[in-house]
């Protein structure tokens, strides 16, 4: 017999709703006007008919046990407790104390398939009242044509009383089989290094409180135990927030497993009043065969929106570590013009442009171009960079604020503090609170002074220290919500402004790679590490979200800047070549090889930029741990591109044959080396398979289960092979 509370509910409204997209299939149970719960997602199952729908909601409802309450208690997408959910609540909050606990009725569905929507397939709309509580709700879930679903909520006051939010988070069951985590930790330097662990009964929880989240996790996944690139299936989701957030695993001893998150809201800062409204952010959630296939339908869904950067991604130079706050005119120039004789296609001037900026203890908020160290203006190096035929990008820090500055001393309120006391510096910089209207129009009104002054192609927007006790000074609330939304409405009002301008995430590197942000952007900084063996590790768990044209990577120094260690430039420039390629090394000190052995590897990099920007990623599962296998098969798999990767020495040598994972099974492929990252180095030439001269012509599967022997490479090397079918 089932055990289903019934509630009320307008007879229109459907009892379930059934989604497919992008090998995706959703099965949402409305019945009784309960909010929606998921009773499927997963693989697509196909068009069920409604006595099997029925069916499964009743296959889906668990046996009576003791210990527990006499109903049914459904994970909705919103759990509720008066639904007897005895884990974490959706929702939480109180009006003066009262109405902690919500007992929504569906009122309204509304389902559409948007035809003129590139990115999305699928459209609900749900719509709930409690009318107890007050409070009225929407739901919305939309399936993209790649097969991601998205989930946001809207909670709306109508009662008189204040209500405080303190939670608002949507959760999506997982099935007992996904008993291993995934998530993505890290910090300054070091982003997204995966950690896995077992999904044990309990909470997992995970918290950005910083709004600059290096430590957050940009995925959390939950999959079958030992799941791998090209293995296992796997669930996952992420928030698209670019403030404070939350994800967590949840698996309660009742035999129910989810996924949720939302924004994290500090105490306070969402008091709704009659008539107001909260709206969270979107939670995205993706599945797949493996993570390859998990993060293919998120790249396949940013690819489809408008939004998209559709160009070619220019080959940039940012001159930080070229420079640092050493803005010598000449050297710049010189800089750019070795630039463009290796094939840069964008040139942006970093941090020490502006007012009082001769180091990184002073000036933040001073957006003037600083007279002492510029006396024509950036006019100079804007009109070169141009005539020789580059772009021209430039850096801001529009949210942050020196203490010694022009305008902390005209205006200390506008100083995000809970009070009197100034929060603890970081970088020696505090935050300019942008939900101050005055505050924010002087950072936008001076931002637009320089774009329409210069002909600005590019910002690199940074953000370099955490959000810490980040409040209204005059009130003493918090403000980290406020503080997002007014940056992200900067942002499109710049943009607005100046139709074609790009922008890149920066956030002390990669602390702000979110989808929120990216909606509005054009590229991430994946990390202020560049080091090619960290940026190994860091652009793969990056590209569990992010395709790599999204992603900025540069060749670095022969010496790294934040870790000391050493490498050819082969090896740095083939870790950057699959992303969004840029330079960060002053090359005016290199020797003329080294300038036509980096031109070669940017001119390889434009000539396959269109294969690399819009193929599928691809990560072999390679057992030796020493050994990285990765690349990029184009759409129709008639091309590829693959590194392998020597990360450490292994204790076999040679490693053995290597599987290339990814390709058509049934079509033939040569297979070559990629000059210039073709290994052909005289030190180790004896060290290359006897096929590497001549290359070899295999079936797809038979690259995929037997492999080829690639050459021994030396610790921290790599080579590159071409695959074009035939």
């Amino acid at each position: 017999m089932s055990r289903v509370v019934s509630h009320p509910a307008p007879s229109d409204v459907p009892d379930a709703v059934q989604l497919s997209a992008g090998g995706t299939g959703v099965v949402l149970d409305l019945a009784g006007g309960r909010l929606p719960r998921v009773l499927h997602w997963g693989r697509d199952v196909g068009r069920l008919p409604p006595t099997e729908i029925d069916d499964l909601r009743r296959a889906s409802v668990p046996p009576q046990v003791s210990g527990w309450v006499d109903v049914d208690v459904p994970l909705g997408l919103l759990p509720e407790q008066s639904a007897g959910w005895l884990g974490t609540p959706g929702l939480t909050g109180h009006r003066a104390g009262r109405d902690f606990s919500t007992a929504f009725v569906t009122t309204a569905v509304d389902v559409t398939e948007p035809a003129d929507d590139p990115t999305i397939a699928h459209r609900v709309r749900v719509s709930a009242r409690d009318a107890v509580a007050d409070l009225d709700l929407e739901l919305d879930l939309e399936l993209t044509r790649s097969g991601v679903l998205r989930l946001r909520a809207r909670v709306t006051n109508t009662g008189d009383d204040v209500f405080d939010l303190a939670t608002l988070d949507l959760a999506l069951p997982v099935p007992t089989e996904a008993a291993e985590l995934l998530d993505l930790t890290g910090r300054h330097l070091r982003e997204r290094s995966m950690q896995r662990g077992p999904f044990t009964l309990g909470t997992h929880l995970r918290e950005s409180r910083r709004a600059a989240g290096h430590d957050a996790s940009l995925v959390l996944a939950a999959g079958e135990p030992g799941f791998g690139w090209r293995h296992g299936d796997v669930w996952g989701v992420h928030v698209a927030w670019s403030g404070n957030t939350r994800t967590y695993a949840e698996r309660t001893n009742h035999g129910e497993s989810f996924l949720a998150g939302g924004e994290l809201l500090l105490a306070g800062e969402v008091r709704l009043h009659r008539g107001e409204r909260y709206e969270t952010p979107w939670l995205y959630a993706s599945r797949g065969t493996g993570l390859d296939d998990l993060a293919a339908r998120f790249h396949d869904f940013l690819r489809a929106r408008p939004e998209h950067p559709r160009s070619p991604r220019p080959v940039t130079l940012n001159v930080w570590e070229a420079v640092y706050f050493d803005h010598d005119l000449p050297r710049l120039l010189e800089l750019a013009r070795i630039a463009a004789d290796v094939g840069v296609e964008r040139y942006v001037l970093d941090d020490g442009w502006f007012r009082h900026r001769r180091n990184d203890s002073a000036g933040l908020g001073d957006w003037y171009v600083d007279e002492g160290v510029w006396p024509d203006g950036l006019a100079p190096i804007v009109d070169a960079v141009h005539e020789l035929g580059m772009q021209f990008g430039l850096w801001f820090e529009p949210e942050m604020i020196n203490p010694d500055s022009d305008l902390a001393r005209a205006h200390p309120e506008w100083i995000m503090a809970p009070g009197d006391r100034l929060p603890v510096p970081a970088r020696r910089q505090q935050v300019l609170n942008l939900s101050i209207p005055e505050a924010y129009e002087h950072v936008r009104s001076r931002m637009l002074a320089i774009l329409d002054e210069y002909r600005i192609d590019y910002i690199k927007w940074d953000h370099n220290r955490p959000l810490v006790e980040a409040a209204t000074r005059a009130t003493g609330q918090p403000a980290v919500h406020a503080q997002t939304l007014a940056t992200y409405r900067l942002i499109d009002e710049l943009k607005a402004a100046h139709p074609g301008l790009e922008i890149e995430s920066c956030s002390g590197g990669g602390g702000r790679a979110d989808l929120g942000i990216l909606a509005r952007t054009d590229r991430i900084w994946a990390s202020d590490c560049i080091d090619p063996l960290e940026r190994q590790q860091i652009e793969a768990g990056t590209s569990l979200l992010l395709p790599p044209e999204l992603v900025g990577s540069h060749v670095a120094s022969p010496v790294s800047h934040t870790t000391g260690r050493s490498h050819s430039l082969d090896f740095r420039a083939g870790t950057a070549f699959f992303s969004h390629l840029g330079i960060e090394w002053d090359v005016t000190k290199a020797d003329d090889a080294d300038r036509a052995r980096l031109a070669a590897w940017v001119a390889t990099h434009q000539a396959h930029r269109h294969l690399l920007h819009t193929g599928r990623v691809v990560h072999a599962d390679q057992p030796n741990p020493a050994l990285w296998v990765h690349g990029v098969v184009a759409a129709d798999a008639a091309e590829a591109i693959f590194a392998v990767v020597a990360l450490a020495t292994g204790v076999a040598s040679p490693p053995g044959r290597v599987r290339i994972p990814g390709l058509a099974p049934d079509a033939r492929y040569r297979v070559a080396p990629l000059p210039p990252g073709d290994y052909d180095d005289p030190r180790v030439r004896w060290h290359q398979p006897s096929w590497w001269a001549d290359g070899v012509t295999l079936a797809g599967v038979v690259l995929a289960e037997v492999g080829i022997q690639v050459p021994a490479l030396l610790p921290e090397q790599q080579a590159l092979l071409h695959l074009e079918r035939v």
